[in-house]
């Protein structure tokens, strides 16, 4: 009778392990999942940012293009004062990526843009999130990878080569190493020479598999901490403008160091 009943008990507890481990299993997958999604979400919204940046340089520049040198000395300040209140991120050279990128990409993502641009009669009363959304809402569906990886494209001068490695690095999942192996390899003018451009592709996500196992990203340590740090900087950009669109003045805020 004991054995009986001791054969029961470990029965049920092995059934009761195996529930524990699918459920265990599905939490970790839906965490994942969430972890991805966030990170994507942060990169893109943080890609459209500093592409509205740059375009509000360039027409700046544009109207005081009179004066000699206003727009190095627009961009210096810019970077004094940008530095002091979010840190790091927002240097000479920084900025003047941020304009090369929205020349780079300014007729790409102007019609979305202008889906969402507010009318000059409704400007002057629209609240600072439907002015965030406006200017950084639209691209944001645009700009599918880091930021890193357009500063990287940003050295393909021709347009269409530059569009062919965005949508490789896209589809292969290519970290800006890889993204820069490929363009220093010519990939995209070989797989323009080539006959048999599907099995060219192929080939090129092959060897970019090779790579990845032999040289692991450093960037694939602490997710989450970087994510915190991004969507950190983030809220005191809001926060800023926020404040800026009202009229009041901002808090004192500590930005958190980008972690190495």
């Amino acid at each position: 009778m004991k054995r009986e009943t001791r054969a029961k008990t470990e029965i049920s507890r092995g059934a009761d392990a195996g529930a524990y481990d699918a459920v265990l299993a599905d939490v970790v997958g839906l965490l994942d999942e969430a972890r991805r999604t966030s990170a994507r979400a942060v990169n893109a919204i943080m890609t459209a940012t500093y592409w509205a940046i740059g375009r509000r340089l360039f027409e700046e520049e544009q109207g005081g293009r009179t004066r000699a040198g206003y727009g190095e000395e627009l961009v210096e300040k810019l970077s004094r004062d940008l530095s002091a209140r979010f840190g790091r991120g927002f240097g000479r050279r920084n900025l003047f990526q941020m304009r090369a990128f929205y020349l780079a990409y300014a007729e790409i993502v102007q019609t979305a843009s202008a889906q969402l641009e507010p009318s000059p009669e409704g400007r002057k009363v629209q609240t600072a999130s439907a002015l965030s959304r406006s200017t950084v809402g639209g691209p944001a569906i645009r700009f599918p990878l880091p930021w890193s990886h357009y500063v990287r494209l940003l050295g393909v001068v021709r347009p269409e080569a530059r569009r062919f490695y965005e949508a490789e690095a896209l589809r292969g999942g290519w970290t800006v190493r890889q993204l820069t192996r490929q363009i220093d390899s010519q990939f995209y003018e070989r797989t323009a020479l080539s006959r048999n451009k599907a099995a060219m592709l192929k080939k090129g996500q092959v060897a970019i598999s090779i790579h990845r196992v032999r040289q692991p990203s450093r960037s694939q340590g602490q997710p989450w901490e970087r994510a915190r740090r991004v969507v950190h900087r983030l809220g005191v950009v809001c926060s800023h403008v926020w404040c800026a669109w009202h009229g009041v003045r901002p808090p004192v805020v500590t930005c958190l160091t980008a972690s190495r």
